[in-house]
């Protein structure tokens, strides 16, 4: 696609980590973006398991906007790590949670000017924190080209570790974090 090669992402920003359990364990990332999409319509790419397929980190198995169980795959991994796991709340557009990988998400989605405020928080295995923020960057800018009717493709897995502006926004987010990168 012509339009992901031109494709370059913004500073790392709008991202900051709660450290919690010292240096070990989980740390709770919380992202938040401004989108120019309503509410209704982050909603639908948030749960919607098509357009999770065009922007997310994984695949779920069926749409995600009810409470009850879903499987997640890793997308364009060699092997796909699968997670049986579940929607724990789904409250439509506004609050979405269920685990993923071994760490928890909140999804949350309120009006904001002419479009949405999104909050992500997801606790994160410290090490990865980065790492993460980087990922949810990427992917959220993805999810942006999608809902304005310009795809770009997905950016995850093995393609966004080679992907250049990946590299520079871990390393960004390692040094906003003061973490390895």
């Amino acid at each position: 696609m012509a339009r992901r090669e031109a494709y370059k992402p913004g500073p790392a920003t709008g991202a900051n980590v709660e450290k919690s359990g010292g240096d070990s364990g989980s740390w709770k990332l919380t992202f938040v973006r401004e989108l120019r999409h309503p509410p209704e319509l982050v909603w639908e790419a948030l749960t919607d398991p098509e357009q999770l397929a065009q922007w997310a980190p994984f695949d779920a198995n069926r749409n995600m906007a009810a409470v009850g169980p879903v499987t997640l795959s890793t997308a364009n991994v060699p092997q796909p790590q699968v997670s049986e796991t579940a929607v724990t709340r789904a409250e439509a557009p506004w609050l979405l949670e269920y685990s993923w990988g071994g760490g928890e998400l909140r999804w949350q989605l309120e009006p904001h000017a002419n479009g949405t405020r999104l909050t992500l928080w997801h606790s994160i295995d410290r090490r990865f924190v980065s790492w993460g923020a980087a990922g949810w960057h990427i992917c959220l800018d993805v999810m942006d080209h999608l809902l304005s009717g310009d795809p770009i493709g997905r950016i995850v897995g093995p393609d966004a570790l080679r992907f250049g502006g990946w590299q520079q926004l871990n390393a960004d987010y390692a040094a906003h974090f003061d973490v390895e990168g």
